[in-house]
């Protein structure tokens, strides 16, 4: 097997096609050389430090930004727009220090103007009281309903019910129909609360019992069409519940922290061994964000493409399509197709595919093709939101990766 450099001269060099996404994106993130993950965001407020100065909180949260306990934190630290520095600990090989250091040894936990805090609720109520009450009413009387539906969120057994609907697949048919049940009369109580104060929020305004629920709900909306084949976005049942998802999507801070769809199965199916029943849900973006969007993902794809590079010749099997154990081509038709998946991101359906084309499948090595198709269909799920990029970002970057394999092969 050769490689063809004609071949891969048609697409610009990862050089150039970093500059281009950067001058199309702000997007930027923190590299972190031999750590996992590879790369941490850059929080919004982080310019508001004066020079010299240390961030105010410091948050130890999962590595691989699933947990969504952190993630309520994250939410919280963004919406308030206080400077934080991140700290991430290996759920799968926490260090001693971390065990010794935090009494539950779990995940999120802070240190806030040198106070350490732990457990999520504890910490976003520590923020509202050191950095003033942004994120709870100040009308008392609306204030101390914010405060009692806060411990609500905790108490109420929401996630022990959603989350037992979601995972457990009874054998009885009478026992799934009943947990069904019980877990729809907890939405209904969400969809009650939702409408005692007028707006699309628990309360008047955004608030913390917000940031309680969204990381559970998000979820629970992107796996039940999945797992269970029950749907809580467009389920009429659920007017106000859909109302607050379209609210807290004009959010910044939300689209910050979230993550998407396609994470959130494959995270339900390699972590707690759940079989799907149902296809994926559809891509969630509108059109007019894919441009915003593709130009992020395919800056972070060309920022961080050596280690992208070496995930996929470790982990993908494509080192089987190598010729008497010579790697060298294989990894060149890596480099080269994710380049190519890179230009597509920034040019659209203008962007040259092999051999000078747009469109078209002929005269490709079959090997080199194989290579391209593995590296693609591996990155397109192996991408991680929020960890690698935000969730538009990541879902530009699938619906980019689907239509290069599918244009080339």
């Amino acid at each position: 097997m050769s490689f063809s450099s004609t071949i891969s001269n048609t697409i610009s060099n990862w050089e150039e096609l970093l500059e281009i996404a950067r001058q199309n994106t702000p997007a930027r993130r923190v590299k972190r050389p031999g750590q996992s993950p590879s790369t941490a965001p850059i929080p919004s407020s982080l310019h508001k430090l004066p020079p010299d100065k240390k961030a105010p909180i410091l948050l130890y949260r999962d590595s691989n930004s699933w947990c969504p306990f952190c993630e309520r934190v994250w939410f919280a630290l963004e919406e308030k727009e206080i400077p934080f520095e991140t700290e991430f600990i290996d759920l799968s090989n926490k260090p001693k220090w971390y065990t010794d250091l935090v009494p539950t040894t779990l995940v999120p936990a802070a240190y806030i103007e040198g106070k350490l805090v732990y457990e999520s609720k504890d910490i976003l109520l520590e923020l509202e009281e050191r950095f003033g009450e942004t994120l709870l009413p100040e009308n008392p009387e609306e204030n101390a309903v914010a405060r009692e539906w806060v411990e609500e969120a905790e108490t109420n057994g929401f996630r022990n019910i959603a989350y037992k609907f979601l995972r457990e697949t009874p054998e009885n048919a009478d026992e799934l129909t009943n947990l069904r049940a019980e877990f729809e009369s907890k939405l209904d109580e969400i969809e009650k609360s939702l409408g005692k104060y007028p707006g699309s929020y628990f309360l008047s305004t955004f608030s913390l019992v917000d940031i309680m629920y969204s990381p559970h709900l998000d979820r629970l909306a992107a796996n039940l069409p999945v797992y269970k084949g029950y749907h809580i976005k467009g389920n009429p049942r659920f007017p106000l519940i859909n109302a607050w998802f379209a609210a807290l999507k004009q959010r910044p801070a939300y689209n910050r922290v979230k993550s998407d769809n396609i994470t959130n199965n494959l995270l339900l199916r390699r972590r707690f061994g759940v079989e799907p029943i149902g296809n994926p849900l559809p891509l969630d973006l509108a059109e007019s964000e894919f441009i915003e969007y593709r130009a992020e993902a395919a800056e972070r794809l060309s920022d961080n493409r050596e280690v992208a590079i070496g995930d996929i010749l470790k982990n993908s099997g494509v080192q089987s399509l190598a010729v008497d154990g010579d790697i060298s081509t294989v990894k060149e038709a890596v480099d080269f197709h994710l380049r190519l998946l890179a230009d597509y991101l920034i040019n659209g359906n203008g962007a040259p595919l092999p051999g000078g084309r747009t469109g078209g499948k002929e005269s490709i090595d079959p090997i080199i093709a194989a290579t391209g198709a593995i590296t693609l269909a591996y990155l397109r799920n192996r991408i991680c939101a929020p960890r690698d990029m935000s969730a538009g970002a990541a879902t530009a970057f699938r619906a980019a990766a689907d239509k290069v394999l599918a244009s080339i092969y």
